[in-house]
């Protein structure tokens, strides 16, 4: 079996060779700023203007002209003010100022902002008559150049802000918005299709008939760890244990879709119809991984009419579908999303000490409910629930991160380090 990092490499490289191959292919679209949150960009965003557009004040205070007294005790005339969108229009001479707010304009010939703290302003307040000119003492000596934030330090125009292949984030639409940018051209978005199998599966929502029926949880699990993907998904409702209906909707699905994620039925029983069809319509690249749960997980593709389609075969149990959706799904749809790999989300992994002993047989990489939490000295523990069964919901519920155990593992004591990946929905 291969291990789960030969697998993640495995995958990485056939959608790297698979994306070169259709470089000019890929449709783009434009979108609205406040919808392409979570699109991948698809041009380089380059600044119109500097920013700051103009040298602004950091602080409350006083923007004093070139060539004045700065040191303490030294005497300055104010002659005018500067806030923000309502900049000084005069002139000033050497100990002259201007009472200067945060984020407005610093005259052009005014090189330092003295803060309102380090002056005798307070003393003065109550007497000040902002319609004439007044003094103001120093009571600390400024430094020439202190509080302005200096025409295009942060971006000078001209200058590319964001490149292809960056998944668009709050903070980069509030740095798009900061340019006046309002629309931007991103990849078109991919169709995945789901499928679920099983003769005893029922569309949450509808009765169960008999004790032998079951809902089906997975479609809605995966709908929801991909929601924020830019995808759209096309579910194929559930397809049950038959060979020629099997096969239908899978075709249905190649024609319809770029990639295919189907959960359960890739097993080895007797109505796991999945694998027959695969083999028949496409190819498996790999079957069975060495990790528990999801061993029976199948990374392949169809290819029809020259359209390629990738396929992900997940096993049947709650626990699998998350974690295979987790390591090797979600990343995929990313990159296939035309991603930079350096901005593709990565599941975080940190490290704790255990709280209890975990058994571990050696020879799959286990991935085992657990609850992390950090301790008041900033360390960080974690506690294995105490039923790991793959099938158990609760369990996966309650649970806000995967104890991850290596392969090779074979058991952890107490007070050992461990590795956590955390559940991202428990920790934004």
């Amino acid at each position: 079996m291969i291990s789960v990092n030969e697998l993640k490499q495995a995958i990485n490289e056939r959608l790297e060779n698979y994306l070169t191959s259709r470089l000019g292919e890929v449709n783009i679209i434009t979108v609205g700023l406040l919808e392409a949150q979570n699109h991948i960009l698809a041009q380089d965003i380059a600044a119109s203007f500097d920013i700051p557009r103009q040298n602004l004040s950091s602080m409350d205070g006083f923007a004093i002209a070139m060539s004045s007294y700065l040191d303490h005790d030294s005497q300055l005339e104010i002659i005018g003010e500067s806030g923000a969108g309502k900049p000084f229009n005069g002139r000033l001479r050497p100990n002259q100022g201007v009472r200067i707010f945060t984020g407005a304009v610093v005259p052009n010939d005014c090189d330092t902002v003295v803060m309102q703290e380090d002056t005798n302003l307070s003393d003065i307040q109550h007497s000040l008559d902002n319609t004439q000119a007044y003094h103001i003492r120093l009571t600390q000596t400024a430094k020439v150049g202190a509080n302005i934030r200096r025409q295009g330090e942060e971006v000078q125009a001209g200058e590319t802000v964001l490149t292809i292949g960056k998944r668009l984030n709050p903070t980069d639409i509030s740095l798009l918005a900061n340019l006046g940018v309002d629309s931007v051209q991103v990849f078109q978005i991919l169709t995945v299709g789901i499928i679920a199998t099983g003769d005893e599966l029922v569309d949450v929502g509808q009765p169960l008939a008999t004790l032998a029926q079951i809902y089906n949880s997975n479609t809605p699990t995966l709908k929801a760890l991909l929601k924020q993907l830019p995808i759209a998904i096309q579910d194929y409702g559930i397809v049950p244990d038959n060979l020629e209906t099997t096969r239908r909707t899978v075709q249905q699905a190649i024609v319809e879709c770029d990639v295919i994620i189907s959960t359960a039925g890739v097993s080895v029983g007797d109505y796991d119809f999945l694998t027959q069809v695969i083999q028949a319509l496409g190819k498996i690249h790999h079957y069975k991984v060495a990790m528990k749960p999801g061993k029976p997980f199948i990374f392949g593709e169809f290819e029809q009419d020259k359209k390629t389609v990738m396929y992900f075969g997940l096993p049947g149990n709650p626990l699998s579908t998350v974690v295979c959706c987790l390591n090797f799904v979600q990343p995929a749809l990313w990159q296939l999303s035309g991603a930079i790999p350096s901005d593709i989300p990565k599941p975080l992994q940190l490290f704790a000490k255990t709280t209890h002993d975990i058994n571990k047989r050696a020879g799959r990489q286990d991935y085992q409910r657990a609850i992390f939490c950090q301790n008041e000295d900033g360390s960080f523990s974690v506690t294995p629930l105490s039923a790991q069964d793959s099938h158990r919901v609760k369990q996966l519920s309650h649970a806000n991160c995967l104890l991850v155990l290596p392969k090779d593992n074979a058991g952890v004591k107490a007070g050992e380090i461990v590795t956590v990946q955390p559940f991202s929905w428990n920790f934004s």
